[in-house]
């Protein structure tokens, strides 16, 4: 491995991306860009749902809705056909929303414009504390949310104390890799400079795929991570060379570009 020799370039690093295989070709040509290698290991699997009448059940009666949820790019992808099966388009009246910039893109994409989503920090949190989100407005109204199997229940639950009712549906499922051969390879033999992790859920299977030997290893890199959530769980792991960034890819690649690199 080299120095990057360049300032703001990646010049000589190689860096670990571990988006699910359909989303890791921007943060990866990002980083090819700058100069860098970007070595490709999901740690989620996304695969639809084994059953789509529920999502075609909350479609038939999508207009009772006052607010339909997309968690992800997924939930959109896998979710969003099997909903308007049989219509024209987007009920009027529906208010679409996202968790964040990446949702509402792939919402437009497919013709559904004008979806609500946090401006700054992209997660539940900062989606509930939008305007439209608040008691007032959607006390007696009922809420759809698209998601993967296994989510967070702050969104659904948060949503029913101020007086909503919510129906939650699985439109896709994630899972972890089986076979974490390419990874180990790839610590043993000092190939990575950095580690890129974008989901709680990920570090988690990350963790649990490595043996003693290869934790050690990934300990002594730095971990870039786009939510205080998740540095605090890779804290909790033992991960200490952990980076904070700004949201999304953007905000790793920036972050990438100006960390204060190690000189070898």
């Amino acid at each position: 491995m080299m120095q990057a020799n360049v300032p703001g370039s990646l010049h000589g690093r190689t860096i670990l991306v571990t988006r699910p295989a359909a989303q890791a070709d921007a943060l990866s040509g990002m980083i090819a860009r700058l100069g860098g290698e970007a070595l490709s290991f999901p740690l989620l699997e996304i695969s639809p749902a084994a059953d789509t009448a529920p999502i075609r059940a909350a479609g038939a009666r999508l207009e009772a809705y006052a607010l339909a949820i997309f968690i992800s790019p997924n939930a959109v992808e896998y979710g969003l056909p099997p909903l308007l099966d049989g219509r024209s388009g987007w009920p009027e009246g529906v208010q679409a929303a996202a968790v964040g910039p990446s949702t509402v893109a792939a919402l437009a994409a497919r013709g559904v414009q004008g979806a609500l989503a946090p401006s700054e920090r992209f997660d539940s949190e900062a989606l509930l504390a939008l305007p439209f989100f608040q008691a007032s407005r959607v006390a007696g109204k009922r809420a759809l949310i698209l998601r993967g199997n296994g989510g967070r229940e702050l969104l659904a639950e948060t949503l029913r104390a101020r007086g909503a009712t919510v129906d939650c549906v699985t439109c896709y499922r994630r899972s972890g890799p089986q076979d974490a051969t390419p990874l180990l390879d790839w610590l043993r033999a000092g190939r990575l400079d950095a580690i890129a992790i974008s989901s709680s859920e990920g570090l988690r299977h990350l963790w649990a795929l490595l043996d003693a030997s290869a934790r050690q290893r990934l300990c002594r890199l730095p971990l870039f991570v786009p939510h205080a959530r998740i540095a605090e769980q890779a804290r909790a792991l033992g991960l200490h060379r952990v980076v904070t960034t700004a949201p999304a890819d953007a905000g790793i690649v920036d972050r990438l570009r100006t960390f204060d690199w190690p000189r070898q």
